[in-house]
């Protein structure tokens, strides 16, 4: 029988092996102990073979963990797979031993040229063949245990004696036991890519041993162990590995985060609390102590109140239920009852901050600048240190003043990386001004970006000349009139004048050939919010006017037809194209070409108010932007409303008609407010209508009248119930509100003036009262 690592050495014609779980602590201290202890002549560790050349940087001074091998396929960059390392993990502890100890360290497993040509392009990591069991789950089920994470915590992670830590090496031999009585019983346990995996173990521990000896440690899973001593030939094993498929593969270095580690990755070894593990592995005495305190300072941050008494009494209370529930130690799920009893008052919600900023943690490791990388990365690096653009794991979020260059550039870099699909940042709603001179950014980095920007170097390899070239293949390849206007909007938000004129190329091409007014309608609204960023940025936009001036003058023609006898669905996305569209002309009055639009498109929008062929949600829309604009009176505004809420239209159609008047653009709720004409016909409409007719107009009146402000729901609801003013009365017979007059009251209006003049810095004419 071939003997199994047990001792301080290594026994006598075998090696070390050492059976570890990845991302285990316990296992890491233990690793760490063992090897200290054999001092081994090599030590060769899970991990593709292609890696060794990158060895050498675990030990330089820029090398943070958690970190991550990536490979991918030289040809097809989105094929790529990740092996991640934290501080915690055996395999790190052992290169980083080896690579203090000027020891030889050495990756065995199957390399990357195999096991990304078997890659799901779904995810970015090897096949495994199936789920296959879980080795921890069926010990811990054996051992009476329903949680394995709990199961494993008693065994290894807490394992100790007399407040002193066990025996190191003693954990190997009884795990590399179990792991021969689970693989005698379930073979490959449903993983049939191991068998291929361990013969390539087998083979690079045979030429290790010629090298070095038998004085080599094996770091690996343990579930590996059994194979590993298992009696084989070497052609046995080469014939596993005989015609496997194989691509050309890169593999670098990158940043990792704790995030990341509570997912599947590259060893298919996701863990739940990384934050947790990380600090049993850092903390060098009292563990639960140095916890208690770190929560409460999470939740000092958060302004609750935690004083040292609640802190003690939590370390006391997790040392309390850890003894009830027959633990060995402190666990995190003691910890976790703990400081939910005493700190957080039995809430989950300040419980839930704790497990995201500590339990899991937003930990972002580092590589040296030395590290391999694709040309674009190395660009994108450059940038981001120049523009103080740090990469971090924690969402946050950055407001830009395009006035000022730094920013300007920051916008540029941030928008060309999304054209390329390296979505590092996101656009947020602003805080503050709403002026095309400011922008608001959501950034979050994942490591998986690595992977976009490697897929995205194919087009290049600096940011501005791979965002160009990008682009102009989209334009090309763009199937609609929408896509090239979008791609012209984001091509001047990114400043790429050179791919600018492909993009108005196609964009005219489009433009000329297409004659459905949808895709037109659809296609101006980005093309007209283009034209607004010409003066800010510094980007000639008079190309771009002519097009959208032309595109505006044939939605005027094409629309009101377009508008007639809509079904419900077809009238909701009509509606939405007239609000764009509406939008479009407002920012293109000023553009070369434009004179008259205005004009031309509020007789569209008289005709669409009139027809009764249109859709009510779209005559009620068209009847709402006129008045807003100024050109039609309260009173038509009045009269068209009573129509349509006439006692000959079908409820239905009247609710919808609602819904477009006062729905969706802001202030619908405070024209109703302001305007008791208006509140009093719809009270009057709604109020006559049958009890069957409501129940079906109801959904549609929620929906329109929810979205209005908690205050103004309840100013309406107010002003309806004290109902009209029994004394007042309009012109024909209008009940008229309480509260409210007919026409402006001057003199009330012009009290405020002075005020207005001193907060906007304002003289007042001369001569004049106010």
């Amino acid at each position: 029988m071939t003997p199994r690592a047990g001792g301080a050495t290594a026994p006598a014609g075998g090696p070390l092996l050492l059976g570890v779980r990845h991302h285990g602590p316990g296992s890491a201290r233990a690793v760490l102990a063992a090897l200290e202890s054999a001092r081994p002549s090599a030590v060769l560790v899970e991990g593709p073979p292609e890696g060794d050349a990158l060895l050498p940087l675990a030990g330089h001074r820029r090398m943070r963990p958690p970190v991550a091998l990536l490979a991918h396929a030289v040809d097809d960059p989105g094929r790529a797979a990740f092996w991640p390392l934290a501080d915690f993990s055996p395999e790190w502890v052992a290169i980083r031993w080896a690579s203090t100890h000027a020891v030889p360290v050495r990756f065995i497993d199957l390399p990357a040229a195999h096991s990304l040509a078997l890659v799901d392009e779904r995810e970015t990591r090897p096949a495994e063949g199936g789920p296959g069991i879980d080795p921890i789950g069926v010990l811990a089920e054996a051992a009476g245990y329903d949680d394995p994470e709990r199961w494993w915590e008693d065994v290894v992670e807490h394992r100790a004696a007399d407040g002193r830590p066990a025996d190191p090496l003693a954990p190997f031999d009884a795990l590399a036991e179990a792991m021969t009585a689970l693989r005698e019983a379930y073979d490959d346990g449903g993983h049939p890519l191991d068998a291929v995996r361990e013969a390539c173990m087998r083979l690079q521990l045979r030429a290790a041993r010629k090298e070095f000896g038998d004085g080599v440690a094996v770091v690996c899973g343990a579930w590996h162990v059994p194979a590993l001593t298992a009696r084989t030939t070497v052609a046995a094993d080469r014939a596993l590995l005989k015609g496997m498929p194989k691509v050309k593969a890169e593999l670098t270095w990158v940043p990792w985060t704790h995030r990341r580690l509570a997912r599947h990755s590259g060893y298919g070894a996701g863990i739940e609390s990384p934050g947790w593990y990380g600090h049993l592995f850092g903390a060098p005495d009292r563990p639960v102590e140095r916890w208690m305190t770190k929560v409460a300072g999470v939740l000092r941050d958060m302004d609750r109140a935690v004083s040292s008494a609640d802190v003690i009494e939590a370390v006391r209370l997790a040392g309390t239920l850890a003894a009830l529930r027959g633990r060995p130690a402190v666990g995190l799920a003691e910890a976790t009852d703990a400081v939910r009893s005493v700190m957080c008052d039995g809430s989950e919600v300040p419980l839930a901050l704790v497990r995201d900023r500590l339990v899991i943690g937003e930990v972002l490791g580092e590589v040296p600048d030395t590290a391999p990388a694709v040309p674009l990365q190395r660009d994108l690096d450059r940038q981001q240190r120049t523009l103080r653009l740090r990469p971090e794991a924690e969402r946050r979020e950055l407001e830009l003043d395009l006035r000022k260059d730094t920013d300007a550039a920051r916008s540029r870099l941030l928008h060309r990386l999304r054209l390329l699909g390296v979505d590092w940042g996101e656009r947020a709603a602003g805080r503050g001004s709403t002026g095309t001179f400011r922008e608001s950014w959501r950034l979050h980095w994942e490591p998986e970006l690595f992977v976009r920007i490697a897929e995205a170097g194919v087009w290049g390899t600096t940011v501005l000349g791979a965002a160009t070239a990008r682009t102009e293949s989209d334009a090309v390849s763009a199937q609609s009139l929408a896509e090239v206007t979008a791609l012209a909007e984001r091509c001047l938000l990114a400043g790429l004048p050179d791919a600018l004129s492909v993009v108005m190329s196609a964009l005219a091409d489009r433009a000329a050939l297409d004659a459905d007014v949808g895709h037109l309608a659809d296609a101006l609204p980005a093309l007209a919010r283009s034209l607004r960023y010409g003066d800010v940025r510094s980007t000639g936009t008079a190309a771009l006017g002519e097009v959208a001036v032309g595109l505006a003058e044939r939605v005027c023609v094409g629309l009101p037809p377009a508008c007639t006898g809509l079904d419900e669905a077809a009238a909701e996305e009509a509606y939405r194209r007239v609000d764009g569209v509406h939008g479009a002309i407002g920012l293109l009055a000023e553009a070369a070409g434009a004179d008259g639009l205005p004009e031309r498109w509020a007789g569209v929008l008289r005709k669409l108010s009139g027809r009764d062929a249109v859709a009510g949600v779209i005559r009620g829309r068209a009847t709402r932007l006129l008045l807003d604009d100024g050109r039609l009176a309260g009173s038509e505004a009045a009269r068209l409303m009573g129509l349509a809420l006439s006692r000959g239209t079908a409820p239905a159609e009247a609710a919808a008609w609602i819904e477009g008047f006062v729905g969706g653009a802001a202030g619908g709720g405070l024209l109703l407010v302001h305007d008791d004409r208006l509140l009093g016909l719809v009270d009057t409409w709604l109020t006559g209508i049958s009890a069957d007719a409501f129940t079906e107009v109801l959904p549609l009146l929620r929906r329109t009248f929810s979205a209005y402000e908690p205050g103004v729901r309840r100013t309406l609801g107010e002003l309806v119930r004290r109902g009209p003013d029994p004394g007042g009365e309009r012109a024909g017979g209008t009940p008229v509100t309480p509260g409210f007059g007919e026409g402006l009251d001057e003199e009330r209006a012009d009290a405020v003036v002075p005020v207005l003049r001193l907060l906007l810095g304002v003289d007042a004419p001369t001569g004049a009262d106010g």
